[in-house]
């Protein structure tokens, strides 16, 4: 087949040009493995470079960020900002401070952004950002102070109808008021320059919930194709953050049992089930005590704790994994299979290895990409940003019912291009396709160059 050829070539020449990127390269095989084949007797794309164009961000900004601690020292950060493709709306992509950021993470994640967006049907294109500094164990001044120094920075690259940030892993709502009010300083703009803001101050119902929420619609929306439900369900979730918590929440709500969350430190198996009241302690242990998840077993004495681990060993219906990328690998995804997971909806960015990812297809079980399950953050984004350009907002009622039509429309997208058999639907192809194809007839519109 001609089109091997021609992905090898280009994978080759990708990984020459971007040395050192793991995560860039993984991320986007996992795209062009399927967009290879389709676009294989459909000249009008191949002749006009699309997939190549794609590849290459647009621009790749990096700053330094320099700030003072409370003990008056100098410290040093490098900032960034991926803007990767603006086809079908302004750059739109989380911002992330972690001490793992950088500039692969970051590229893997606009990349990855631009389908997810895509998929939405709302007009974002696709990006992200952050720094390699971490809040955590820092005041609430030195926080402040780093983000004001890298808004400082950054304002020069955004704007309402140029590029959107949001929040991502260690940008909460503290980290955007920061950020926000100096951009409102710097600019003397009242804009919806970045969502996830306050409620104060322009923000959206359920923006908190929305990642998690849409994970398990998705998920919903897959079994639904099975005539099946959550209900009886056992879920397997990782994390303990925002997304894994309202996962969590919504499996409750849909009748099923969530038998694990986790952190850095392992993870909890509690066989009873981590009900309303249970999740209501994890978010108190979690923002408030700022603890760790072993806690939560003096609690609850007849859940376990299993240090430096992850859960997927556990039986499990349902896995959902929520906390960050590659947490699931080959072994993993072989220990869930022989526990009798019929799926696996992906909360995290990229949580999965490709090995695992090709397992789960051999087996043929039901397996939602990142850039469908987690795109219900962005798109309660996107609807933020339409908030905030006509001075309204919704109620929750509203918002949620958005929601869960959008990622209804992201399953069906994803089933119609993904469809194999009777029985079988490849989610993955259907979804770098869906999200492909408007992207790169917006290319197209353009001109080639």
């Amino acid at each position: 087949m001609a089109w091997k050829d021609d992905l090898d070539q280009f994978m080759t020449g990708l990984i020459r040009r971007n040395p050192g990127e793991p995560e860039f390269h993984q991320a986007v095989y996992e795209v062009v493995a399927n967009l290879f084949p389709y676009i294989d007797d459909k000249p009008i794309y191949k002749d006009a470079q699309i997939i190549e164009r794609l590849s290459e961000p647009d621009r790749i900004i990096s700053f330094r960020v320099v700030w003072e601690d409370d003990e008056g020292h100098v410290r040093v950060n490098r900032g960034w900002r991926v803007q990767n493709n603006n086809a079908i709306g302004p750059y739109k992509g989380g911002l992330r401070f972690h001490p793992s950021v950088n500039q692969s993470i970051l590229k893997f994640l606009a990349f990855e952004q631009t389908f997810k967006n895509s998929l939405t049907s709302l007009p974002m294109g696709g990006g992200k950002g952050g720094a390699n500094f971490n809040p955590k164990g820092k005041s609430d001044g030195e926080v402040m102070r780093f983000c004001q120094s890298y808004m400082t920075e950054l304002r020069h690259y955004i704007g309402p109808n140029m590029d959107i940030p949001a929040g991502d892993i260690g940008v909460g709502a503290r980290e955007i008021g920061y950020m926000f009010g100096q951009y409102k300083r710097l600019t003397k703009e009242f804009t919806g320059v970045l969502t996830g803001k306050g409620m104060e101050f322009g923000g959206s119902l359920i923006r908190v919930e929305a990642t998690g929420y849409g994970t398990v619609y998705m998920m919903n929306n897959m079994l639904k194709t099975n005539k099946d439900t959550f209900e009886g369900k056992r879920v397997a979730i990782s994390g303990s953050g925002n997304v894994a918590i309202y996962a969590a929440e919504k499996v409750n709500q849909l009748g099923g049992t969530v038998v694990t969350l986790s952190d850095s430190s392992g993870f909890i198996y509690d066989a009873d089930g981590i009900d309303s009241s249970k999740l209501d302690y994890i978010k108190d242990l979690k923002t408030v005590q700022r603890g760790r998840i072993s806690k939560y077993v003096e609690q609850y004495p007849n859940a376990k704790f299993y240090a430096d681990k992850r859960p997927w060993s556990v039986s499990c219906d349902i896995a959902l994994p929520c906390a960050t990328q590659n947490e699931l690998d080959h072994d993993d995804a072989r220990e869930l299979l022989k526990n009798g997971c019929i799926g696996v909806s992906e909360g995290a960015n990229m949580p999965s290895s490709l090995e695992a990812i090709k397992l789960f297809q051999e087996h043929k079980i039901l397996f939602a990409p990142s850039k469908a399950a987690n795109a219900g953050g962005v798109a309660v984004s996107g609807l933020e940003m339409s908030q905030n350009s006509a001075r309204i907002s919704w109620t929750e009622k509203e918002l949620q019912r958005l929601l869960e039509d959008i990622m209804s429309r992201i399953h069906d997208q994803c089933e119609a291009y993904g469809r194999e058999s009777d029985t079988y639907v490849d989610y993955v192809k259907g979804a770098n396709i869906a999200g492909f194809i408007k992207v790169a007839d917006a290319m197209l519109a353009y001109g080639a160059i």
